[in-house]
């Protein structure tokens, strides 16, 4: 991140308020006062759910610009640099941008949240690229009441792997009400699809969406098949093969799946998206990074994952089960994100778990409370002082890999490190 990236987001997080508020009322009425730009915007593609967004999103952005189309997206969090989070038809926003909108925007002398800031930003941005562009944008927390939630009649709404996340924020605090609030809430004019879900999850989500008067389109319509050591994409007569060195898991294979449903339907040719999908690469998940972290270590490979639900780390368990070398990781983790229960699926896997407070969070646990749970649940552990002081602790000799987990914002540190 560049220090002047760094400064003004450090700014903004001092100005505007960092905790969640789920209100429509001040973007809407910040939006009523600038005119209404989001109605300026076409083609918008929600992309709504617990995990797989980014690599949802990721995904369609590399088929559309495949196919030669304009695409704006906004994402969230950033994971180094503020700017990640505005992508502008062929280039990440500028910070003279970011500060010339954030002006227009205080001058309705409303007062808004940060993530509710950066949304109204990403909409002044976008309506002055192309007008045929395809606005692909991540929601926020849930959906009922997310800044994002701004579009009667999206191109369409994309629902994503749901799961018990965020139940902090829900009453009662149950899947069938985290659901509701995801997809209870969807356009009525427009075409949903819905990403592979658990059975029980499906069946809820195909319930609350049963009045909605909107085309669906399920996961079922399409699957990820493997055959002869070969893994592909199967709707109908439609087979791509999927061939990529840069997606490990088959999770993100199957949100790969999805964008690749959408991009069907959108007119992209299977050919377009069969040479496009090894150019695919999705930054802090499941990703094997190379940098000034690597430089030294000859024999030692590092993988990042932000994973933080039951759902993510359960999928990064299934990739490191097939690696036959000694796995050591790196743990980092927010207090809200039930670390107890997440580190038990990775029993028999780490060879060595190190744990490290992630640097300028206010809501990191601490290394010593994480090394506490780690140690009740089995694993031989050690506490670490910072992600330099981590990497130490860690024998130099003999080949192995070293997995940074437990949170995108420590994914986000470790990047920018490299």
């Amino acid at each position: 991140m560049s220090q002047t990236s760094k400064k003004l987001y450090q700014k903004l997080q001092k100005q505007y308020s960092k905790r969640i508020n789920l209100d429509l009322k001040r973007i809407k009425k910040v939006l009523r006062k600038l005119d209404n730009p989001e109605e300026k915007l076409n083609n918008v593609i929600n992309i709504i759910g617990s995990d797989g967004k980014n690599s949802v999103l990721t995904s369609l952005k590399y088929f559309l610009e495949a196919n030669k189309q304009k695409v704006n997206t906004f994402t969230s969090p950033h994971l180094y640099d503020v700017r990640q989070r505005f992508w502008l038809g062929n280039r990440f926003i500028t910070i003279n941008e970011i500060e010339k909108y954030k002006k227009i925007i205080e001058n309705t002398r409303e007062r808004l949240t940060l993530f509710e800031l950066l949304t109204c930003i990403y909409i002044l941005a976008a309506c002055k690229t192309n007008s045929d562009s395809f606005n692909l944008v991540e929601s926020g927390l849930l959906f009922k009441l997310d800044g994002t939630n701004l579009w009667s009649n999206p191109l369409a709404q994309v629902v994503t792997n749901i799961n018990f996340q965020h139940q902090e924020w829900v009453k009662p605090k149950t899947i069938n009400e985290i659901c509701r609030q995801k997809v209870g809430y969807l356009s009525k004019n427009t075409i949903i699809y819905i990403g592979k879900q658990k059975t029980k999850t499906f069946k809820i989500i195909n319930k609350i969406l049963k009045k909605n008067p909107s085309t669906k389109i399920t996961h079922r319509s399409w699957k990820i098949i493997n055959e002869k050591n070969k893994k592909y994409y199967k709707e109908n007569s439609n087979l791509i093969r999927l061939n990529s060195k840069n997606i490990h898991s088959e999770g993100l294979w199957e949100n790969v799946g999805l964008a690749i449903k959408m991009a069907l339907d959108l007119g992209i040719s299977s050919e377009t998206i069969r040479k496009t999908i090894p150019k695919i690469k999705f930054e802090g998940r499941v990703q094997f990074i190379k940098g000034r972290l690597t430089k030294n270590l000859k024999k030692t490979k590092i993988l990042v994952d932000g994973c933080h639900s039951d759902e993510s780390t359960k999928n990064l368990a299934r990739f490191l089960k097939n690696i036959k070398i000694p796995i050591f990781s790196i743990w980092g983790s927010l207090r809200n994100k039930n670390p107890k229960k997440l580190i038990k699926n990775f029993k028999g896997i780490f060879k060595k778990i190190i744990t490290v407070k992630i640097p300028n969070e206010p809501s990191a646990m601490s290394s010593n409370k994480l090394y506490k749970i780690a140690k009740e649940n089995g694993f031989q552990t050690v506490e670490s002082k910072n992600i330099k002081d981590a990497l130490k602790k860690i024998p130099k000799k003999d080949k192995k890999i070293i997995v940074i987990f437990g949170s995108l914002y420590l994914v986000g540190k470790v990047l920018s490190m490299n």
